[in-house]
């Protein structure tokens, strides 16, 4: 039965779906910070509670019965009646908690995913949530009211705690559990009336009390709470390391792959006169940095130095929490896929106008070409000017910059050095070309770009987006050709050496462009299936971003290892990339492990756009946009590696990319390019 409140009607939600809920936290798009401990035992108190409303359980201070052990048909609340039904001897409810809450997560993942598909919960990248605008109340009459689930759950506890009304017994036990978690004094703000009251309304009802009882007073389990018997982190020689097979070709991935296998998930690595190094990898630490590192790991200490560079303090790679949450809901939409299908026409444009100039014989560094071929699209995409004549200039100081400040491989004068002086003066005369065209007349009538989402931020919120970031935020929105242009290098060289998978890639940018320019409509899974298999597997081989770093604010233990606070953490994300039980026969190239039937990818072992809260913004811009630049190529030329017989290798500082020796020939021109 649905539940009613002044005339009112909801849809039925569970009460796992009611804590979760009212534990959301829409200014950090994630749960109130609660232990992971107590939320486990609070999700599991609600499933457990629910099974009590629908007669399949009772429980009171001393024992928890089973009643009925017809199954729900609810996946989340089946599973623990059956683990209750099957056992053989009575426990009460706080054993049953203790032993259920290693399956809490489980249980959580399965929630949130309910409450995204019946549109309650919007699901961001980086595993972040906010509240959906639903038709969520329907009065008696059947008119529909705008609202979300969550603000009415939570006008329905407000009433419990503010008013005198008799509260409901689900409301009861929403009170008692998130009561338990100690965080309403973060939802609302409570007097000691208030507080008098929460306490009174846990004690109303038998089952709440019960529950909430159990959830206070259970005792964590060893494999969630850290021990005395954490293991000690195993360490790397740097002879091993050194003499690693894969260290001569620059393959990041592939080198932490073997580390991870024969040390093991988290290892440390002690270079001379430096400090020791912690290594994340494998599947399992890339779940848990993208579960539960936004609790124990943050971004700004190891990138402040590289902020200062630009004049800037507090930008989107360095923040964490609210604020980073803040901006990436803020700029999302000029890095989303929807803003490029909206270009498509200025992006096929761009394109042929910077292809023209190729001529069939020659040879182009692979590198750099394809940097200039991106470059050429994003620069007037996102700031709106032309920037070709300064893009190695930025480069160049951005790596350079990257290399002194980030990876720590060149002293802090290397920055300073007159060639890097007059880099650094490119991203002044870039500024001024973006301001001189940036005014309301000159943009009127212009489609919105990156740069126009930036200084309306900063004119509506200038604490969240002050002046001083400005200068970073506009020229790094052109460090995207570095990245984006290297992804579309190896992409490049996994086509043009491998021909069987040129000619597939070739026939769908035939049918695409057969009957002229293809809409972003045209872009549907199945006319360019082959094509976004072979870029997954691209991105697999040659992740552009192999690891990131991170310091841990708060202690924790992953896999048994105790992280101490003040570390610094090096993940490894990609190593998982080449791990045979991830990906099978990680080394061969093989677009195949995306089909249904295998979808290796389904796993956090894939992980080429990072993970967590820092998950790249622009991931589905960038693969969109990958696939258009792939698909024109094959369209328009036949391209071969030169020289014929190069063996791919990486430069792999302070990003992959493949070395300078590759080049690109064209051998054909198939069809002339419209003007």
């Amino acid at each position: 039965m649905p539940d009613s409140v002044e005339g009112l009607t909801t849809q039925s939600l569970s009460l796992p779906e009611e804590l979760i809920l009212m534990l959301l936290n829409e200014e950090t798009g994630y749960f109130h910070q609660v232990h992971g401990w107590e939320l486990n035992c609070a999700v599991i108190g609600s499933v457990l509670a629910e099974l009590s409303l629908l007669s399949r359980i009772d429980t009171d201070i001393e024992a928890l019965l089973l009643v009925d052990p017809t199954e729900t048909g609810n996946p989340v609340l089946d599973p623990v009646l059956k683990e209750i039904a099957d056992e053989p001897v009575q426990h009460n409810a706080q054993y049953w908690i203790e032993r259920l809450a290693v399956h809490a997560e489980s249980i959580i993942d399965m929630t949130l995913d309910r409450l995204v598909e019946l549109k309650i919960l919007h699901h961001h990248d980086g595993d972040f949530w906010t509240l959906a605008p639903t038709n969520w109340h329907t009065d008696v009459l059947g008119n529909s009211r705008e609202g979300t689930a969550g603000q009415f759950i939570k006008t329905r506890i407000s009433e419990c705690i503010f008013t005198d009304t008799i509260p409901d017994p689900r409301d009861v036990i929403v009170v008692c559990l998130v009561n338990t978690c100690d965080v309403f004094r973060f939802i609302f703000e409570l007097d000691d009336e208030a507080e008098g009251r929460i306490e009174l309304i846990c004690k109303m009802d038998l089952i709440g009390r019960s529950i909430a009882d159990a959830v206070e007073h259970t005792i964590a389990s060893p494999l969630l709470r850290r021990s005395a018997l954490n293991k000690q982190i195993p360490r790397v020689s740097l002879r091993r390391l050194l003499f690693n097979r894969h260290v001569r070709h620059g393959n990041i991935p592939a080198i932490f792959a073997d580390l991870t296998k024969e040390y093991g998930p988290v290892f440390e690595i002690r270079p001379p006169f430096a400090k020791p190094m912690i290594f994340l990898g494998g599947p399992e630490t890339n779940r848990w940095v993208h579960r539960h590192g936004r609790m124990y790991l943050r971004a700004k200490d190891y990138f402040a130095d590289f902020e200062k560079v630009y004049g800037a303090s507090g930008v989107m790679p360095s923040l964490d929490g609210a604020d980073h949450f803040r901006l990436r809901k803020a700029m999302g939409p000029a890095y989303s896929r929807g803003r490029l299908c909206g270009q498509l026409d200025q992006v096929y444009d761009y394109a042929r106008k910077f292809m023209a100039d190729w001529k069939v014989g020659e040879s182009y560094p692979a590198t750099s070409l394809c940097r200039r071929m991106v470059n050429a699209q994003l620069s007037p995409l996102f700031i709106g000017v032309d920037s070709q004549d300064l893009i190695d200039d930025l480069m160049t100081f951005k790596e350079r910059a990257l290399t002194t400040h980030i990876v720590r491989a060149l002293p802090k004068f290397m920055l300073s050095t007159p060639g890097m002086k007059r880099r650094a003066k490119a991203v002044d005369t870039l500024m001024e070309r973006i301001q001189s065209v940036h005014t309301p007349a000159q943009r009127a009538g212009c489609p919105r770009n990156l740069a126009d989402d930036w200084l309306s931020l900063h004119a509506s919120d200038p604490q969240l987006m002050p002046e001083s970031n400005l200068r970073f935020a506009l020229s790094a929105a052109l460090v995207a050709s570095v990245y984006l242009g290297d992804a579309f290098s190896f992409a490049v060289y996994a086509m043009a050496s491998q021909p069987e998978h040129y000619e597939k890639i070739r026939s769908e940018a035939d049918a695409l462009f057969e009957d002229g320019d293809p809409d972003s409509e045209d872009f549907t899974p199945s006319a360019i299936e082959y094509t976004h298999r072979f870029l997954m597997e691209c991105l697999r081989m040659y992740p552009i971003v192999p690891m990131s770093m991170r310091d841990i604010m708060n202690s924790c233990v992953v896999e048994g290892y105790e992280l101490p606070v003040g570390s610094r953490v090096y993940i490894a994300q990609t190593a998982s990339h080449y791990m045979e039980d991830v990906f099978p026969d990680p080394f061969s190239f093989d677009i195949d492990r995306y089909l249904p039937e295998r979808s290796e990818h389904r796993d956090p072992g894939y992980a080429p756009y990072g993970l967590g809260t820092h998950t790249c913004l622009g991931n589905r811009w960038m693969d969109l946009q990958l696939a258009v630049n792939l698909l024109m190529i094959a369209h328009h030329f036949t391209f071969e590696v030169s020289p014929a017989d190069y063996a791919l290798r990486f430069s792999p500082l302070p990003s992959m990319k493949p070395s300078k020796r590759l080049k690109f020939r064209i051998a054909e021109q198939r069809r002339g390019l419209p003007v």
